[in-house]
């Protein structure tokens, strides 16, 4: 399979300059699971797109500190390669602001979160898993201060906690979403909250480090990216 890595993350501080990018940690957490795929980048955040969707088995749309909402002009080049790939039957997954791209881009609405920043480690359950995902609790990376607050037509939340109520949603068998960042390691999601400590609320950052007693349960959600991509690919 050729999944298309579309690289929205705006970083480009020392702090970024100093790990991988995000096209690096998506790869090194799929490509172990999925030894027949492909995952080439494109930095879409740099107006670099694929020429045509044809060819590639599905789009993966990372996280960025990029709001949806933003005036930049490859914003409305990815909206429109969202519904185009919607269109032509191509499987999306999307993972924070990816998630609320997605959401965004097919009529659904994005918003600040009522609660403020959600940072750190939370726990969010699986409220009606789709075949490629288990039931039950999941401890995800968080770093978000937006969400959906409307869906698109046609999609089902399929996790949510009090603090974030579409915490990730489907669109039958060619759509997949996560408010979270399952590509995150916890040595970078501890580094990011250092580095922002003196950017958010004094509450936030305690909170954070609090939370980052608990490791995320990546590796299944890692598994049902990649099992996601393969039911939608048939």
């Amino acid at each position: 399979m050729r999944i298309g890595i579309l690289m929205s993350n705006t970083d480009e501080s020392a702090f970024a300059q100093a790990h991988p990018k995000d096209g690096e940690k998506w790869r090194a957490a799929l490509a172990p699971l999925c030894p027949e795929c492909t995952f080439p980048v494109y930095a879409v955040k740099d107006g670099h797109f694929p020429a045509h969707i044809d060819g590639h088995d599905g789009f993966l749309i990372t996280g960025s500190p990029a709001s949806v909402h933003d005036l930049d002009p490859w914003l409305p080049k990815l909206f429109a390669l969202i519904r185009e790939a919607v269109a032509g039957g191509v499987p999306l997954f999307g993972a924070c602001f990816g998630h609320q791209a997605i959401a965004l881009a097919l009529g659904g609405e994005v918003a600040d979160n009522a609660g403020g920043w959600v940072f750190g480690t939370t726990e969010t359950e699986v409220t009606a898993p789709p075949p490629w995902m288990d039931a039950g609790p999941l401890r995800q990376y968080a770093a978000h201060i937006e969400q959906v607050t409307r869906l698109p037509e046609g999609a089902e939340i399929v996790l949510a906690n009090a603090e974030c109520t579409v915490g990730g949603f489907v669109i039958g068998r060619k759509v997949f979403t996560t408010q979270y960042h399952p590509e995150m390691s916890h040595d970078f999601i501890a580094a990011l909250v250092e580095e922002l400590a003196d950017q958010k609320p004094a509450e936030v950052i305690a909170a954070a480090r609090a939370s980052l007693s608990d490791s995320a349960d990546n590796a299944p959600v890692r598994q049902s990216i990649i099992d996601f991509f393969r039911q939608a690919a048939g």
